[in-house]
């Protein structure tokens, strides 16, 4: 996994991977990583998360208002 840079220094996120069809997260205080694929959370979901996930800000952000709990595992 690749460290989020968390630009805005205070973002949940700590951590991120991609897989061509899903976003792997993890969490700060967690040590689970969630899964958000194509099908569980919408492929345009998945490649917005990519983008902020290489920007480094606003992943937590978003997955809280849009996806929350729509993760594989």
């Amino acid at each position: 996994m690749q460290r989020y840079a968390n630009l805005s220094g205070d973002s949940g996120v700590v951590a991120y991977a991609f897989t061509p069809e899903s976003i792997l997260v993890k969490f700060r205080g967690s040590e689970r990583v969630y899964e958000y694929s194509h099908a569980s959370a919408g492929r345009t979901n998945v490649a917005r998360m990519k983008r902020l996930a290489e920007s480094g800000r606003g992943l937590s952000t978003f997955i809280s208002r849009h996806v929350a709990d729509r993760y594989v595992r």
